[in-house]
């Protein structure tokens, strides 16, 4: 097998290129901060140079063959001959707000988990909760919760982030932890929520 060529192209080579060729409405990033934040999740991060069409299927060293990705990002990246695929990936995953993207993450994992958005389960608390509660209380109680998690979750043995399942255990001992604050059996909250859950491989067909 042989070796692969080290990429040539500048990252400013592809930021230019890419500027006057996709519309940067609807991207995580705007192209004045692209040579700092990953194309896909928008988030501040050392940048790899990662071929469209892969080197290993003929991709050329070119700025129309490449985009700017985190690591993270790059591994999770399509690697296919069509080159269309690659931004078609990008935008579906465009948010409006920097460093939002791996908490939407983690609340599309928390739905996925359970059945049920974390917010339909912040409106049931205080739709049912026994003791005095409203949004600002509730706010203010997340808040203290949210600093308090870098003691109850770490990560994995040569990661440096939270994953989504963590992200999405965190949200889960935050809604268990105000629930039973607040006098609600979780399992009330489940129950009520999950009634239209199905088996998940059920929904990919």
């Amino acid at each position: 097998m042989s070796k692969r060529e080290p990429i040539k192209t500048t990252k400013e080579a592809i930021i230019s290129y890419w500027a006057k060729h996709q519309d940067e409405c609807g991207l995580s990033v705007d192209w004045a901060e692209a040579g700092e934040r990953c194309w896909r999740c928008g988030c501040e991060r050392s940048l790899d140079r990662c071929h469209i069409i892969p080197d290993s299927l003929g991709g050329k060293d070119e700025p129309e063959n490449l985009v700017l990705l985190c690591k993270r990002c790059h591994a999770d990246g399509p690697n296919v001959a069509d080159p269309e695929i690659m931004w078609d990936w990008i935008r579906a995953y465009g948010v409006s707000f920097y460093d939002t993207f791996w908490g939407c993450e983690g609340m599309r994992e928390y739905k996925f988990i359970y059945g049920y958005k974390f917010r339909s389960a912040l409106r049931y608390i205080l739709d049912h909760s026994e003791n005095e509660l409203d949004e600002r209380k509730m706010q203010e109680y997340i808040s203290k919760e949210i600093k308090s998690l870098a003691d109850r979750s770490s990560v994995h043995f040569g990661q440096n982030y939270w994953n989504t399942a963590t992200y999405a255990g965190n949200l889960r001992m935050i809604i268990k932890s105000l629930a039973e604050k607040q006098g609600i059996n979780i399992k009330e909250i489940d129950k009520e929520l999950q009634q239209n859950k199905s088996s998940w491989w059920l929904e990919a067909f």
